[in-house]
């Protein structure tokens, strides 16, 4: 199949904005509870109506300061409370929020506030000041910088209260008659790619992208977007599927809590016990890991082992006619012993995550959905506005993206290459026609990626264009197939697949830091050992052997890889080899370990 469209169940109409569901919420539902905060370890409540109420308080200081409809304002801050507020406020005020991920440099904040002209920016910390601090005098046009932590203070301190009492002699009726202006068209958010390679580009998306994307995913969604369920936000909100999935919270009256504490992930999620969760595929690798590795570590391996093993075949079974009465039995066992705890490391509650930014590996997939928390995998982009396609309840098959949302059409162009049309497929790059040329072309937006379309419409992603590798042989090797399937290994973190113009494929492997020391003390190695001191080990080569050797299966003997090189440090976005949304920067990598990949290739 060349073609697949999904019909829109809702059009958006020319008036409507963002901020429309912020009072329509706090009117007609002013006591549901639509976040919880956490204060003081504790999570406190905020209704529809206490969330308006402060959303139109910091609008109010917004146009007291004197910005103006249609400015941009920089939003850089760790996933919070006061993030989904302040781009509220933002909005009702007749701006466009620019989000900055926390973790950026100096020159990249430099960069993305210039080439946006964005009049004012909200920080989170007084590290985020400094870095500000460092190039505001290039940044003429920046004329506000908020810190949304105030010196010695936590919490709303600090930008909420500043603005709060900034905008007290502003009229309600000045901001609602600011935020009615803005029409569906009108500039939302500029969101920054997070540049693999060169410089990010901004995506500009509309209140008409944004809220088509939040219809569509509530119509794919209709058991989990229920009023009343609960989602915990802790992915980077800078990044367009963390916004969108929390729109749609705000849109379907969820309660809706943050974090930005994923080393205590697991105990937000066991105290705010969410409905589902929304997470790139490294976390569902992590807990799947994390499990595996204490299961070991306490003598349980064999049983934990057999559990996965059984929650893959009775996913799979679901796909060709059901699980027989043998495997049903097993399934119940281990329901008792394994998988109630691992359904209890999200909180209890949760009946489903949905899963985005990278490629989840099929087995993965079947594992947690066996388990009892399918994973819904979609695909899309910063300039699909999120999802383009999802699995859902009614429409899944493992191993595909799903099938494209309500609204969608998906088309392959006879190269592969991934095209989307609909209403949540941006318009533009800011200031910026010729790379908006070169993407959007009689309404499609050509992704980049490549896939293919099964006879029922389900997406599969098989690559990325511009990765493609090329041998020496004339081979054409998509790196992605290999990658997946060797993260899925509790003991590798990062890998990235060379052999561009080389007579074989070979692949740099990192070493997972947090699963490394159990591997150790299992195999009987020097506690303190480093990667690097035992990167020629018998036993790590072999294990990692292994693993090369069952990602290999999936690809032919021409695209195997033939040699791999365990690198001494991980790959990491300090270190610049990863995008803040953990997307490998190739180029970055090839240059910082350009000797290793020379030597799995010298004579």
């Amino acid at each position: 199949m060349r073609e697949f469209s999904v019909p829109a169940t809702a059009t958006v109409a020319e008036e409507e904005n963002l901020t429309d569901m912020v009072w329509a919420n706090a009117e007609r539902f002013g006591t549901a509870v639509s976040f919880r905060r956490r204060v003081d370890g504790t999570w406190v409540d905020v209704t529809a109506a206490d969330f308006a109420a402060q959303v139109l308080a910091v609008a109010k200081g917004l146009v007291a300061a004197g910005l103006e409809p249609g400015d941009r304002v920089g939003l850089m801050s760790k996933t919070r409370y006061e993030w989904t507020l302040l781009d509220f406020a933002i909005w009702a005020a007749g701006c466009a929020t620019v989000p900055i991920y926390e973790t950026s440099s100096a020159h990249q904040v430099e960069w993305i506030l210039s080439d946006s002209g964005a009049k004012a920016v909200f920080l989170e910390t007084a590290a985020h000041r400094s870095t500000v601090d460092s190039v505001v005098d290039r940044l003429p046009e920046v004329r506000h910088v908020w810190q949304i932590d105030g010196p010695g203070s936590e919490g709303a301190a600090g930008a909420v209260d500043e603005l709060t009492a900034l905008g007290a002699d502003i009229t309600d009726a000045q901001v609602h008659d600011s935020r009615k202006d803005v029409k569906a068209d009108d500039l939302a958010t500029l969101i920054y790619t997070s540049g693999t390679t060169g410089r990010p580009k901004g995506c500009e998306l509309t209140h008409r992208n944004l809220i088509a994307e939040v219809r569509a995913d509530i119509a794919a969604f209709p058991r989990l977007m229920q009023p009343g369920n609960s989602l915990l936000a802790f992915l980077p909100l800078a990044h367009v599927l963390a916004r969108a999935i929390t729109l749609c919270g705000v849109y379907a009256r969820l309660t809706i809590g943050h974090t930005a504490d994923v080393k205590n992930l697991v105990r937000d999620l066991g105290s705010f016990r969410p409905t589902f969760v929304v997470a790139v595929p490294r976390v569902f690798e992590k807990v799947y890991n994390g499990a595996k590795q204490k299961a070991h570590a306490e003598g349980k391996g064999k049983i934990f082992d057999a559990a996965e093993a059984t929650a893959v075949a009775f996913s799979q079974a679901r796909d060709s006619g059901g699980a027989g009465i043998a495997l049903k039995l097993k399934h119940l066992l281990f329901d008792k012993l394994v998988f109630t705890k691992l359904r209890a490391a999200l909180g209890g509650r949760c009946v489903a995550a949905v899963s985005g930014g990278a490629p989840l590996g099929e087995r993965l997939a079947h594992f947690f959905r066996g388990v009892g928390i399918p994973v819904f995998e979609g695909y899309g982009l910063t300039e699909t506005s999120a999802a383009a396609c999802v699995n859902t309840e009614q429409a899944f098959r493992v191993g595909t993206v799903g099938r494209p949302v309500p609204g969608t059409s998906v088309r392959i162009a006879d190269d592969g290459e991934i095209l989307v049309k609909g209403e949540i497929v941006f318009q533009r790059y800011w200031r910026n026609e010729a790379a908006t040329a070169d993407s959007v072309r009689d309404g499609w937006f050509h992704s980049g990626d490549l896939g293919k379309l099964d006879g029922d419409g389900f997406l599969s992603i098989t690559g990325r264009k511009k990765e493609i590798i090329v041998t020496a042989g004339g081979k054409n090797v998509s790196p992605a197939v290999l990658e997946d399937r060797l993260r899925v290994h509790p003991l590798i973190s990062q890998c990235m697949v060379v052999g561009d113009k080389q007579p074989f494929i070979a692949a740099l492997i990192t070493i997972d830091p947090e699963f490394f020391p159990a591997w150790k003390e299992q195999h009987g190695k020097p506690t303190g050992a480093s990667v690097e001191e035992l990167s020629g080990d018998p036993d790590l080569v072999a294990e990692i052997q292994a693993a090369v050797d069952e990602a290999n299966q999936a690809v032919s003997n021409a695209e195997a890889i033939k040699k791999f090189r365990i690198l001494p440090v991980d790959f990491t976005e300090g270190g610049g080899e990863l995008t803040p949304s953990l997307k490998l920067r190739r180029n970055v990598v090839a240059e910082t370990f350009s000797g290793d990949i020379k030597a799995m290739y010298a004579k």
